[in-house]
């Protein structure tokens, strides 16, 4: 039976073993194939991830005409980032372009939670609710709706996110970001 091994650990050995060696200056290593591949599949992601983000915040700028309210939608963001690098780290899951995918689904799913309440607070506010009052209010008038599309998404990717059939691991990682993002964005967003 075939080891099996993660692209991004094998890369890092390899690379840890390259350093180790002592070779002339006149000598150049460099590594190519599915490794260069995997760090230019990173770096789009990344640079899509960021203009995804800014192009979010200039959409809900313009829609909530305010600069204040698209930043705090967007606060939904970090906690569902550190949700699933929790979660990808503790299932022993690694980075790879199926997790980065599930970040991005994961950063569309929780903007459109927050969205739920921030647009009902504003609201509020325009019909004379005090701050405090109109965030409480909005809290629990939103809490049902975010919970049924949250807890809809969890279960749904729950079977996928264990890769029970064989060669749903390739979908696994897409499946536990989402879940691990979504789980602790939720919990933050709404509490």
């Amino acid at each position: 039976m075939p080891k099996k091994e993660d692209l991004g650990r094998v890369s890092g050995q390899i690379k840890h073993t390259l350093d180790g060696m002592h070779h002339s200056s006149q000598i150049t290593v460099s590594m190519g194939g599915a490794i260069s591949d995997m760090d230019s599949s990173f770096q789009s992601f990344g640079i899509g991830l960021i203009l995804a983000i800014v192009l979010v915040y200039l959409i809900l700028m313009a829609q909530f005409a305010s600069f204040s309210d698209p930043f705090i939608i967007l606060l939904a963001i970090p906690p569902g980032l550190s949700g699933v690098i929790l979660f990808l780290m503790g299932t022993g899951t690694t980075l790879n372009v199926m997790s980065l995918m599930g970040v991005i689904m994961m950063t569309g799913i929780a903007v459109s939670d927050s969205i739920l309440i921030v647009e009902f607070v504003g609201t509020l506010r325009a019909n004379g609710r005090p701050l405090k009052q109109a965030l409480a209010e909005a809290c629990k008038v939103r809490l049902r709706p975010i919970l049924m599309t949250t807890l809809a998404t969890i279960l749904g990717l729950i079977p996928k996110a264990l890769a029970l059939e064989p060669g749903s691991e390739q979908y696994a990682p897409l499946a536990r970001a989402i879940l691990g993002g979504l789980t602790v964005s939720g919990i933050v967003t709404v509490f």
